[in-house]
């Protein structure tokens, strides 16, 4: 059985899967699953190659898994995205399905990929929540927290509909994912295809999938509060309406009702209850920073879709556009004189005053609006150069001629 896969792989060009599993020091697990990977190419007369990229095994993982016919590199950047990168691209096959090396995963009934891999799915991801998880599989706080809470993260950040973000065991087209430029070293690499998938565009769907108890008597390499924040960090990082745009919506939407609400003198709520001076001063500061995470939102996207982070927004595309300096100098020019003028108004009662104390909250509101004006009139004027810098393109120079 393990002849007939090797003399496969030996034409590289034959090969229409590419059977792949990262491995850190897996000597418990390891032969087994190239034995189940083995077995179902030979059953179901796959042309296909077992592929095993090892992170700097040190229990002799590597002969093992080459022992048993499977084709194995030696990946040194540490990192489960490291090693599916440099299996990605290693891989001989048309297509490539990725499991974990722990057992955990039954590489016998990859029937349910195959099938929609040949069908014309780009991407195919396994559903563990939907095929079942046997108990002791999978922690109580992974499989009731942490994976339905990013699944959802993902699903309302992206629109993308997977049920199960972050499932080793998946299915790809090898050149439509080669092209999506994966980078993520660390275990957010399951987030970073998914979403990046999307994004392109990609045909994504999904089958059920059993999650088994793996059959190490060690740890697994999982962290779960450290490898949790990676995921959410990957998604917020991605997804600037949600990072940025809806919270500052919201903050600028308060400030602004109670701004025009307080912006004429006390807002009475009842026989013992008033909104005054300290009130307009919070309604104030929520302005200031809804209005500097609505700019942050477009600076990053715009930032983004330069640098080829993330497509190129179809919703939006009209207004990142219009975020250059001619455009966002004079709207924050208007803050900032209107600002200075009504400034120079509260200095002028001041003033005549005699630079006395300030009685009464009148020539304060004037203050604190006016400020907050200026205040927003510089961060957007500041916000408009940074998006011009960030547009700024750097011409390389041949040194050769």
């Amino acid at each position: 059985m393990t002849a007939s896969v090797a003399t496969i792989i030996g034409n590289a060009a034959a090969i229409e899967f590419t059977i792949l599993i990262p491995c850190l020091d897996e000597a418990e697990t390891i032969g087994i699953v190239v034995q189940k990977a083995m077995t179902y190419l030979s059953a179901n007369a796959i042309s296909g190659e077992v592929l095993v990229a090892d992170n700097g095994s040190t229990d002799g993982s590597q002969a093992m898994a080459r022992g048993l016919g499977a084709r194995v590199i030696d990946v040194p950047v540490r990192g489960y995205g490291a090693a599916l990168i440099a299996g990605i691209d290693a891989a001989h096959g048309r297509y490539i399905i990725m499991g974990d090396a722990d057992d955990s995963y039954d590489f016998t009934a990859l029937g349910p990929f195959v099938e929609k891999l040949r069908g014309g799915s780009d991407l195919v991801m396994g559903n563990r929540f939907k095929g079942g998880i046997a108990p002791g599989a999978m922690p109580m706080l992974h499989r009731y927290l942490g994976n339905p809470v990013l699944s959802q993260l993902g699903r309302s950040f992206f629109d993308i509909p997977v049920g199960d973000f972050h499932c080793g065991l998946r299915g790809f087209s090898s050149d439509a994912i080669r092209g999506l430029g994966l980078v993520n070293q660390g275990m957010e690499f399951a987030s970073e295809m998914v979403v990046k998938a999307a994004m392109r565009g990609l045909v994504i769907t999904e089958v059920p999938t059993r999650l088994s108890p793996d059959g190490r008597s060690r740890p697994p390499h999982l962290r779960t509060w450290r490898d949790g924040w990676r995921h959410l960090r990957f998604l917020l990082l991605h997804s600037p309406r949600w990072l940025f745009l809806y919270p500052g919506i919201t903050f600028a939407i308060i400030g602004l009702v109670a701004l025009a609400a307080l912006g004429g003198g006390k807002l009475v709520l009842g026989p013992d209850f008033a909104l005054g001076i300290h009130s307009l001063a919070v309604a104030c500061f929520a302005v200031l920073i809804g209005s500097q995470l609505v700019l942050f939102s477009g600076v990053a996207r715009r930032y983004a879709e330069i640098e080829g982070i993330l497509p190129e927004s179809t919703r939006y595309h009209g207004v990142l556009a219009a975020l250059t300096l001619e455009t966002i100098v004079p709207l924050g020019g208007i803050f900032l004189v209107g600002g200075l003028i009504g400034f120079g108004v509260a200095i002028t009662r001041w003033v005549e005053s005699g630079f006395g104390p300030i009685i009464g909250e009148a020539t304060l509101r004037i203050v604190l609006i006016s400020l907050t004006s200026i205040a927003l009139g510089v961060q957007t004027i500041a916000s408009g150069f940074l998006a011009s810098v960030f547009a700024i393109r750097h011409k390389r120079i041949d040194p050769t001629g």
